[in-house]
């Protein structure tokens, strides 16, 4: 991209669990950044402290702010913590228990103690009314509407504040929701209203009805935090543009995100995975998993020969997130464009414990920003994997450039009251066990996403993000054989700059069935056509200009009887014989193997993006030339029972020496990287570190 030399900026906010981070960029190229505190209970709070705080910094005017990127966890808060609307649905007679019947599967066939998650709606609110439209779209039973007026009522009474509307087959024929939906509006105006065809037009039941209901849950509670962090916005005298980053890793409106927040559950890990393809890009890099480790959870994503994993639905659940194919059941089905990320409840401030057993568990319980580790001093008493770190030498004595000073003192007191005097163990012994099991946690993450999609991860370089990543990485690529690691020139807050590089996208989809050799491909192209005209106008609504649009049409396909199908990318005029290749290719590729059945095609999709003038380029980072210096300190940081404590150097990261060899630390105000005892690392023209363990 092309930067100008005036005074414009633009700013990208990432709130995590116990950080919120910022970052922002001047017309000119300059980079400015901050970590504040964040603030559960009002996460707009430390959004609008932190801007405040770049803007004041670089001296510059509120006026100058051009627009403001967004990724919220409000979305996947809500579902974690069960703190959702109170929501209703409405639905065909015969179909109130779509959503505890799910897919009739369990994610551990072997797993006699789990429990299915309770339904985001209880059964109380889930109410029928007559209709029925058939499988090819012809009105079997007209809608009820008296009955339609009588559920709302019903709902409204009860306290709803927002209903899901999901009928049989509507996404074949949308006539009777599109009229349901109109008689709610009439009669009360107040509710919040989502129905299927608007989310997800597409065959399965279940799905469509497990979207939308997500969509009607979060809704309110994430369009009430977007007004609030905009009104704070305008307070602070900036008239920009509020983009938020969907689970995709694409922006889009504020308004947008009001209206389908199930889009945008996975809204800010998303944006660190594509910040990791493009600074792959830039370092022309093709293999890449990127591990971000945070304050509450870390995840991982793959990126292979250039291209970022990507799925069409996701499952949202406590302990380990996958959008994996083959692990199902586990949470609350949603089936959007996903970025392929796996994520775990284990982070800085995880809480470590020991079970019934006597055995240390981490997580998925986090002491978060209030009142955080034991170490923070603000009255939290629990030992977390950020007390263990502290205790261990791995961190200063001040994160975040002097935000948080932490205590050694009642780090120690943690870790020897609730681990080490249990178990007989040292201090050191006890903190190094907590990081050993966090660590073994994460690696799960980075399995889900490498060895269970046949990948070998010893074949990629691992590129360590989020506060805590590049303290955890290399021993977390130990344990996976992995030699080559990426550590970005601020990984504490490249999630934020990783919003900074996205363009903005919005998705469209209509049913389309047929064996492929013998779809109709008249109807095709028609449908393909209006699919397109929707995504034109929509971006037009975004902003974007024509000439700066990308058209992107694929096919859901499958083998014929299969449940699931994949998502293929085709070229128009649509070639039967050249999909159908390339979607056995993809299959043999995800499971080695292909059937000789008939492919059907199910669905198409049409993925407007926008391609953004000002998006970040990584290679406009230059920061050749900088100053080199020597140690800043040095301090005992013990690496487990063989090598123990070691007096290891201390270097301020931006202006350590090109090449060291390790241990050595090297900190910043954003994040600490820890290079063990036999690794090297070198510093490029980029600030980027990269890392060879032996």
């Amino acid at each position: 991209m092309a930067i100008s030399a005036t005074r414009t900026a633009r700013i990208g906010v990432d709130i995590g669990g116990t950080f919120t981070d910022l970052v922002m960029i001047e017309g000119d190229g300059r980079l400015h950044h901050a970590k504040v505190p964040s603030t559960p209970s009002a996460p707009e709070e430390a959004v609008i402290t932190g801007i405040s705080h770049l803007v004041s910094g670089a001296r510059i005017s509120a006026s100058d702010i051009s627009e403001i990127v967004h990724g919220t966890t409000v979305g996947s808060n809500t579902l974690l913590q069960k703190v959702g609307a109170r929501a209703g649905l409405i639905t065909t007679a015969g179909f109130r228990d779509v959503l505890e019947i799910g897919r009739l599967r369990t994610p551990n066939m072997f797993d006699l103690q789990w429990d299915k998650p309770l339904p985001l709606i209880p059964r109380r609110y889930r109410l029928e009314v007559k209709e029925r439209i058939a499988a090819d779209g012809s009105v079997i039973e007209p809608l009820d509407e008296a009955g339609v007026i009588a559920a709302a009522a019903t709902l409204v009474e009860a306290g709803v504040e927002s209903i899901a509307i999901c009928l049989l087959n509507s996404y074949r024929n949308p006539a009777h929701e599109q009229r349901a939906e109109a008689l709610i509006r009439e009669r009360f105006p107040a509710v919040q209203i989502t129905t299927s065809v608007s989310v997800l037009p597409e065959a399965k039941e279940y799905e469509r009805t497990s979207t939308t209901v997500v969509n009607a849950y979060v809704g309110p509670v994430l369009a009430a935090y977007l007004e609030r962090l905009q009104d704070g916005i305008k307070s602070l005298g900036i008239d920009a543009p509020l983009l938020v980053s969907n689970s995709n890793g694409a922006l889009a409106s504020a308004e947008t995100a009001c209206a389908k927040p199930v889009f945008f559950i996975s809204s800010g890990r998303a944006a660190g995975a594509v910040g990791g393809a493009r600074l792959g890009e830039a370092l022309a890099q093709k293999n890449l998993v990127i591990f971000d480790m945070g304050g509450t959870t870390a995840s991982a994503s793959l990126v292979r020969e250039g291209e970022l994993s990507r799925v069409s639905e996701y499952e949202f659940r406590a302990g380990i997130s996958t959008p994996s194919r083959f692990i199902k059941a586990g949470g609350y089905m949603m089936s959007v464009p996903t970025v392929d990320v796996a994520e775990v409840g284990s982070g800085a401030g995880s809480i470590a414990a020991l079970d019934s057993a006597g055995l240390i568990r981490v997580g998925p319980v986090s002491a978060g920003a209030d009142p955080g580790p034991a170490c923070y001093g603000l009255g939290g008493d629990k030992a977390t994997v950020t007390d263990s770190n502290l205790v261990l030498g791995y961190l200063p004595e001040e994160l975040a450039g002097g935000a948080r000073r932490l205590s050694k003192a009642a780090a120690e007191a943690a870790i020897v009251d609730q681990i080490g005097s249990q178990l007989g163990l040292s201090t050191s012994e006890a903190a190094y066990g907590v990081r050993e099991v966090v660590n073994a946690n994460m690696a799960r993450a980075i399995r889900a996403v490498t060895v269970e999609r046949g990948v070998d991860p010893r074949d990629f370089t691992l590129v360590a993000i989020g506060g805590s990543g590049p303290v955890h990485a290399a021993a977390i690529a130990s344990l996976l054989s992995m030699t080559s690691l990426l550590i970005p020139a601020t990984p504490g807050v490249f999630t934020a700059m990783g919003m900074l590089s996205g363009d903005v996208e919005r998705y469209f989809t209509a049913p389309i069935g047929g064996v492929v050799e013998t779809v109709d491909l008249d109807n095709l192209a028609a449908v393909t056509d209006e699919l397109r005209r929707q995504a034109v106008a929509n971006l037009r609504e975004e902003g974007i200009p024509e000439k700066a649009m990308e058209l992107l049409p694929e096919a859901n396909m499958r083998f014929r009887g299969q449940e699931m199908s994949l998502a293929i990318p085709f070229a128009e005029p649509f070639d039967p014989e050249a999909v159908r290749t390339a979607f056995l290719e993809t299959y043999r590729s995800i499971y080695s193997y292909v059937s000789s059945d008939a492919v059907e095609v199910v669905s198409l999709r049409m993925t407007g993006r926008g391609l953004r003038q000002g998006r970040l380029d990584f290679r406009q980072l230059s920061a050749a030339g900088s100053e080199e210096a020597g140690p800043v300190a040095r301090r005992k940081v013990y690496f487990g029972k063989a090598e123990g404590w070691i007096d290891t150097p201390i270097y301020d990261r931006t202006r350590s020496p090109r090449k060291l060899t390790g241990p050595v630390i090297l900190e910043a105000n954003d994040s600490t990287v820890v290079v063990p005892p036999m690794a090297s690392v070198e510093r490029d023209d980029f600030l980027n570190l990269h890392i060879r363990l032996s």
